[in-house]
């Protein structure tokens, strides 16, 4: 069984699918997948060269050939169209990449396994899955922990989690919620909960050929 994790921008996707780790949920987050697509020698990251090739001021390739991930961020969320460019070029990628990763841990007989991704239902991600959690947070605290862990003002903090989908609508499409916006052991007992109730929806599922 896939089970989707998702949540707004700093919300602690990251952060609970480690707790879930440790109960021995292994899991493949889409960010991790996502950088290795525009990884040096990757097509995905020579399409987006050539297209920006031409912005001297803010290049989207470092001295060694990397991506300019902070470059080319401020040009994504600058322009809808240019996201939407972006992410025609990179979630089939992904989406592809992420398949081959989940399709090993199952082999590996795990009890279930979690797909992390940020934008499971807007990349369509979460067709891959058999049940969606949502880490949910406040957005005042989305706003705060954004400017402090990507080092960005709030202005640029608030237009990042503008451009993600609405809170309640990514609530309404959860089949569970974990409430992230309080202490640690409080997220850990919620999970030892979650853990139990996918272990026992795994067991009851009927043996396929």
């Amino acid at each position: 069984m896939i089970i989707g994790v998702t949540g707004g921008i700093a919300s602690g996707k990251s952060t609970v699918a480690r707790a879930f780790a440790a109960l021995g949920a292994p899991w493949v987050d889409a960010d991790d997948v996502a950088r290795e697509v525009v990884e040096p020698g990757e097509p995905a990251l020579e399409e987006i060269a050539d297209r920006y090739s031409r912005a001297k001021e803010s290049p989207v390739l470092n001295d060694d050939g990397t991506l300019n991930r902070r470059a080319l961020r401020e040009i994504v969320f600058a322009d809808p169209a240019e996201r939407r460019w972006l992410e025609s070029v990179t979630h089939p990628r992904i989406r592809t990449r992420l398949l081959e990763h989940l399709a090993r841990l199952e082999a590996e007989g795990a009890p279930y396994v979690l797909l992390v991704s940020p934008l499971l239902f807007e990349s369509g991600q979460s067709k891959m899955t058999d049940r969606t959690l949502v880490i949910d947070v406040p957005e005042a605290l989305q706003i705060e922990r954004t400017a402090a862990r990507d080092d960005v003002d709030e202005a640029q903090a608030r237009a990042i989690v503008a451009a993600q989908m609405p809170r309640a609508e990514r609530l309404a499409r959860a089949d569970d919620v974990l409430d992230n916006g309080g202490s640690e052991e409080a997220m850990r007992r919620r999970v030892s909960e979650l853990d139990r109730r996918y272990r026992q929806l795994t067991s009851h599922r009927p043996e396929t050929c």
